[in-house]
């Protein structure tokens, strides 16, 4: 019973841990309508700076919290302006062959200055040590990871449901015509909650990076498990994410547990039955309404 309580510890961690990396491309995919296949490569060089901040400039991983989501959400208002804001009068299939193409060109500029290895960094000496969960021994960052999710999901839904701003954007969304009507940029507003969705994206890296460490081709591992929770939840809901993030999480940490040859397998599995029973995602929209 000690252990299986441990598994649902670490479980949740995981699954707050993938929400924190998931949630931009959630939150961008709900409120522009793209999919933005390049997320995972901001992921990853959120890692990747937080590393060089920690390595070569100062040993702060809290500086590095700072440093890495800023640079990543500047090349996100790069990307858009340049790249997304010209085709979206072209269609999603534009996007996403553009989104995809950049993440390949971020996949060889990182291996060109970060080189193969595989890298880490030191979680701070405030959470460097553990805490008894269970019985067992749990390492404190873990359930930093676990506060650090909820929060973050807190504050997004609020400002998503609750604000004039949450307000604004969804209606640019479902009518653009009219918020430009009133008197909204409506451009501005995209390319704002695309910089959000970098910023979330390259602090999720460097949350990540204590317990996942950084690597080639950790960009593309972490997209295909951002899209399953992304497909579980429903495209686009920051509830749904959340609730398919720990679901998620603890599939594949009680996967590799006790099959850790089927751990993938069963998280396809879980997406396919939550599909067969909700076509659109846990709290997605049905698509005569979207």
């Amino acid at each position: 019973m000690e252990i299986i309580g441990a598994q649902l510890i670490n479980g949740l961690s995981y699954g707050l841990l993938l929400f924190i990396i998931t949630c931009g491309l959630s939150l961008v995919f709900g409120i522009l309508g793209v999919l933005n296949l390049s997320h995972g490569s901001l992921y990853m060089l959120g890692a990747y700076i937080a590393y060089s901040v920690t390595a070569t400039f100062t040993q702060s991983f809290w500086l590095a919290l700072i440093i890495a989501p800023i640079i990543v959400g500047v090349l996100a208002l790069v990307v858009e302006l340049s790249l997304l804001r010209p085709t979206y009068h072209l269609g999603h299939l534009s996007q996403v062959l553009l989104t995809f193409g950049f993440a390949y060109i971020i996949h060889d500029i990182a291996k060109l200055l970060w080189g193969s290895n595989v890298l880490s960094i030191s979680v701070p000496a405030i959470f460097s040590g553990s805490v008894s969960v269970f019985g067992q021994s749990f390492p404190a960052y873990r359930l930093v990871v676990i506060v650090a999710g909820v929060m973050i999901a807190a504050i997004l839904w609020l400002i998503q449901e609750k604000t004039k701003w949450g307000a604004i954007i969804r209606a640019g969304l479902s009518d653009k015509d009219m918020i430009s009507a009133l008197g909204v940029n409506i451009k501005v507003v995209f390319t704002a909650v695309f910089i959000l969705g970098g910023v979330l994206a390259g602090l999720g890296g460097v949350v990540a990076a204590p317990i996942l460490g950084i690597y080639p081709n950790m960009e593309f591992e972490i997209l295909i498990l951002s899209l399953v929770v992304l497909v579980i939840g429903g495209l686009g809901s920051i509830s749904g994410t959340f609730i398919a993030s720990i679901l998620v999480g603890i599939a594949e940490t009680f996967g590799r547990y006790l099959v850790p040859e089927l751990s993938m397998f069963i998280i396809f599995a879980l997406m396919a039955v939550i599909l067969v029973f909700r076509p659109s995602g846990l709290l997605g929209k049905k698509v005569s309404e979207a």
